[in-house]
Order: structure tokens, then C-alpha cells, then sequence
């Protein structure tokens, strides 16, 4: 039984709201019960003072009657004060013997021969007793009144009066005021135990809150962020708690961010060794098979038809030069060759080199570069081979008719932002991810490493390359280079 009690586990909430509820409960029951004392004794108070008020107006009125010892007189006169209140009427003579009754103490027993003055007495006396007498059998507290009655300015006693009050009206008045105050104090309660429920969830809420965000982030989700409204310390646990999810997310994406650039960098190694072994052994027979056509080519006894065949030969191996050349081009890794350049004009020379790719289209290239331009510090080759690759792309996208527009723009001061738009044909949403990737290619022929060396340069710069492409309503290139790289 006491191990199992040991495994009772009570959330806070409730902990919280028994707490409340036995302190609320105590509290209420101390003040009540000190103001139940209190209002009993004031009401209890009350009917002495109105005892000894109707006992000292009784004696008033049968003074002069008393004195001359009117009994008739007095017996007539007190006879008419008794009603269910006021049960009966004494006086006492100076030896404290009854000397006036009324009938109705007849009804109760032990009343008739009881007095309490006793020795010395002062206009001011008062004695007060209360007792349960019976009644037809059924008890009744009574309040008994006692008071000295004197003769004009003698001050010795000339005897005493004393009165029955029933207390029944009293004790009503104390059930309804403790009935009164039960009420008060069960409401009082309910209304406590109602706002601890109420302050529990309010505080627990937001701890429910942050216990759930803490699974969520042990779960790998750093996403979760909590939302407490209220202005107190678990507010601030829970600003604190989603920076450090921030912290985390950011480290989090850092990480994979690196493990992907180290994925990508060992691929990358590979392909370049691999490429670049391949690139070697075809170059050295390629270069002595170019070497010997172009000597044939030379000879003045070749025919015209044979020459024909091998300029064809020719150039299908400058097109397998031009291939090994780009792959160790991507393989190789080279220093860049900084120097202070205006941008505008590489991009004037990256289009000048491209005209050629544009003769049989109606394409225009559109120009909005931002004044006063900040020169810029990069490898001004390595920059135009990117810019005359994306140019040629772009073309290459447009069939016949169509416009391309770059524009050049300062950021921040400390990076130049360029973009490449074209409205040709677009590249499809699920090979997007990929266009980056070196052997990657939509075309029929091409290496697929022009987009790769590309993002390997501006990579170099420590600058960065987007695209936003929707299939057929063009595509656009954004190039973000620091104008003084690191």
C-alpha cells in the first residue's frame, strides 16, 4: 500500500489547487468561526442589555407600588407585561423572599425560590443567568434579569426584581447568522477553489507549453516556437526557450549547411581526380592526332575532298579539346586574380563576346545598371566566363524572339547584387535543384559544367547564386558578390 502510494504522481495543477483549496479552506473557516464567536457574543450582548432595560422599566412602574407594598397593585400590573418573550416576573422583598409572581412561573419548576442578590448592592447591580427550563416537556432557554430596586435616596436595598426572557428568538437570530455566514464561507470556498483552478491552468498552461516544445525540439524540430501572452518570469523562460531553438536551428542548418558543402567538396574531389585522369590520357594521343591532321592539312598534294574529311576530323577534336579543357578547368583548383574593376564594363565585354551566339535570333539585351556604381575587387576573367555562361544559357533558352535584361544594383554597400532574366522557356520546378550539379545537362551536347564552374567562381568570391525559373515564362539568375572578397 505505501509503495503504491509512492507511485500516486499529482501534476502541479493539482497539487496547486489542493494547496489553495485547504489554505482558502482554512482561512475561511478561521474567520468565520472568530466571526461567529464574535456575533453570538454581540447578539447574546444585545439581550442582556435589553433584559436589564424592559427589568429596570418594570421596576420603574411599580416603584411607588412597591414601596407602599401594593401587592394587588403590582400582581395586576405585571400580569400584563408577560407575553412569549417575557416568561415570567419576580420581585423579592428585603429578606430576598418572593413577594410578587406572576402565574406563569408556576409552569416552571425550580424558578420561584431562586435569588442571586446577595449582601451590598448598588443601583447599578445587574446579574444575569442563563438556564434550560422545561416547558409541556419540550426545553427552553431563558435568560434570567435580577436587578436591586432602592427607596429614593436610601441606599440600602429595599428589595429586587427579577425577570425571565425567553432566548429562543436569540438563538433563531444565531442559527440565521450562522446559516448566513455558512453560506458566505462555502461560497467563499467555490469561489476560491474556482479562481485556483483558474490561476492553476494559468500557470500551468505555459509550462504544458514548454514541456510540449521541449519534446518537439528533442524530436528535431527547431522550428516550434512557443507563444505565451502572459507578462511574468514564464514568459520570460519561454522568450529565452525560443532563442535558444533559434540558436539551435541556425546551428542546426550550419551543420547540415557544412556537411553538405563537405559532401559536395569530397564529390567534387572525386569527380575532379577522376576527371582529370581521364582528361590526361585522352589530351596526350589527342594532341598528336590534331598535330598530324594539321600537318596533313599542309600538304599541298592532299585532295579537296580529303581535306574536307579532316577539317571535319578537326573539329570534332578541338570540340574534344574544348571538353577536356573545361573539365580540368572544373578540376583545377586556382588562386584568384584580384584586382579593382567597374562592373558595367565586364558586363559590356561578357556581351560583346556572346554576339555571335545571337546572329539569326531578334533578342535584345536590356541594361539598367544603378548610378554612381561602386567599383568592385574580383578576377575580372573568371567573372566574365560567368557572366558570358549565363548569357549564353539565356540565349540558348530563347527560340527566335525574345529580350534579355540585367541589372546591377549596390547592397548594403558592402555587395553588388546582379541579375540575369531572360524570357525564354524556362527551366521545369523538379530539375531546379539540380542545374548546379557538374555533369548536369538538359542539351544534347555540352559537358554540363558551365552552371558548376559558374557557382564554383562566385563561390570563390564568397558571393552567392541563385535562380528563379517557372517553365515557360523565363528564368532569372541573381549573382550577390562582396565587392571586396575575403
Amino acid at each position: 500500500m505505501a509503495e503504491q502510494m509512492k507511485r500516486i504522481r499529482f501534476s502541479i495543477k493539482v497539487k496547486f489547487i489542493i494547496y489553495v483549496t485547504f489554505l482558502i479552506t482554512f482561512l475561511v473557516s478561521l474567520i468565520l468561526f472568530i466571526i461567529e464567536k464574535r456575533e453570538v457574543n454581540t447578539i447574546f450582548e444585545e439581550s442582556k442589555n435589553r433584559g436589564f432595560l424592559i427589568a429596570k422599566n418594570i421596576a420603574d412602574l411599580n416603584l411607588k407600588r412597591f414601596l407602599f407594598w401594593d401587592k394587588k397593585g403590582i400582581k395586576e400590573n405585571i400580569e400584563k407585561q408577560i407575553d412569549e418573550k417575557l416568561l415570567y416576573i419576580v420581585f423579592y422583598d428585603k429578606e430576598n423572599k418572593p413577594y410578587v409572581t406572576t402565574d406563569s412561573i408556576k409552569k416552571y419548576k425550580g424558578v420561584y425560590n431562586r435569588s442571586y442578590l446577595r449582601g451590598d448592592v448598588t443601583p447599578e447591580d445587574r446579574y444575569f443567568n442563563s438556564l434550560v427550563l422545561k416547558k409541556n416537556g419540550k426545553p427552553l432557554r431563558v435568560l434570567e434579569v435580577e436587578i436591586p430596586i432602592f427607596a429614593g435616596d436610601f441606599k440600602s436595598k429595599w428589595g429586587s426584581l427579577k425577570i425571565g426572557l425567553s432566548l429562543e428568538e436569540m438563538y433563531m437570530e444565531i442559527r440565521r447568522t450562522r446559516l448566513i455566514l455558512i453560506l458566505l464561507g462555502v461560497g467563499g470556498i467555490i469561489i476560491g477553489i474556482i479562481s485556483a483552478i483558474i490561476l492553476a491552468q494559468r500557470i500551468t498552461n505555459p509550462i504544458k507549453k514548454l514541456v510540449e516544445g521541449t519534446i518537439k525540439i528533442s524530436r528535431g524540430d527547431f522550428t516550434h516556437k512557443i507563444k505565451i501572452s502572459t507578462a511574468d518570469e514564464i514568459a520570460d523562460l519561454a522568450e529565452k526557450f525560443n532563442e535558444m531553438t533559434s540558436k539551435l536551428l541556425k546551428s542546426k542548418r550550419e551543420v547540415e549547411e557544412a556537411n553538405k558543402k563537405l559532401i559536395q567538396a569530397e564529390k567534387l574531389a572525386s569527380i575532379g581526380r577522376i576527371s582529370t585522369g581521364i582528361a590526361h590520357e585522352i589530351r596526350n594521343p589527342l594532341t598528336s592526332v590534331k598535330l598530324n591532321i594539321q600537318k596533313v592539312l599542309s600538304s599541298p598534294n592532299i585532295k579537296e575532298d580529303e581535306k574536307e574529311h579532316l577539317e571535319i576530323a578537326q573539329e570534332g577534336i578541338n570540340q574534344i579539346d574544348k571538353i577536356v579543357k573545361d573539365i580540368l578547368d572544373f578540376a583545377r583548383v586556382t588562386r584568384l586574380n584580384l584586382d579593382e574593376f567597374f562592373l558595367p564594363n565586364i558586363i559590356d565585354e561578357s556581351i560583346k563576346l556572346v554576339l555571335n551566339e545571337l546572329k539569326g535570333k531578334e533578342i535584345t539585351i536590356e541594361k539598367k545598371f544603378e548610378p554612381d556604381l561602386p567599383t568592385i575587387v574580383v578576377d575580372v576573367d573568371k567573372l566574365r566566363q560567368v557572366f558570358i555562361n549565363l548569357l549564353v544559357n539565356s540565349i540558348e533558352a530563347i527560340d527566335n524572339k525574345g529580350k534579355i535584361r540585367i541589372t546591377a544594383s549596390s547592397k548594403d554597400k558592402e555587395f553588388i547584387k546582379i541579375r540575369i532574366s531572360d524570357n525564354g522557356c524556362g527551366i521545369p520546378s523538379e530539375i531546379l535543384p539540380e542545374i548546379f550539379e557538374p555533369f548536369f545537362t538538359t542539351k544534347s551536347s555540352g559537358t554540363g559544367l558551365g552552371l558548376a564552374n559558374a557557382k564554383k567562381i562566385i563561390e570563390q568570391h564568397n558571393g552567392t547564386i541563385n535562380v528563379i525559373s517557372k517553365k515557360g515564362k523565363g528564368t532569372t539568375f541573381e549573382i550577390i558578390i562582396p565587392r571586396r572578397p575575403q
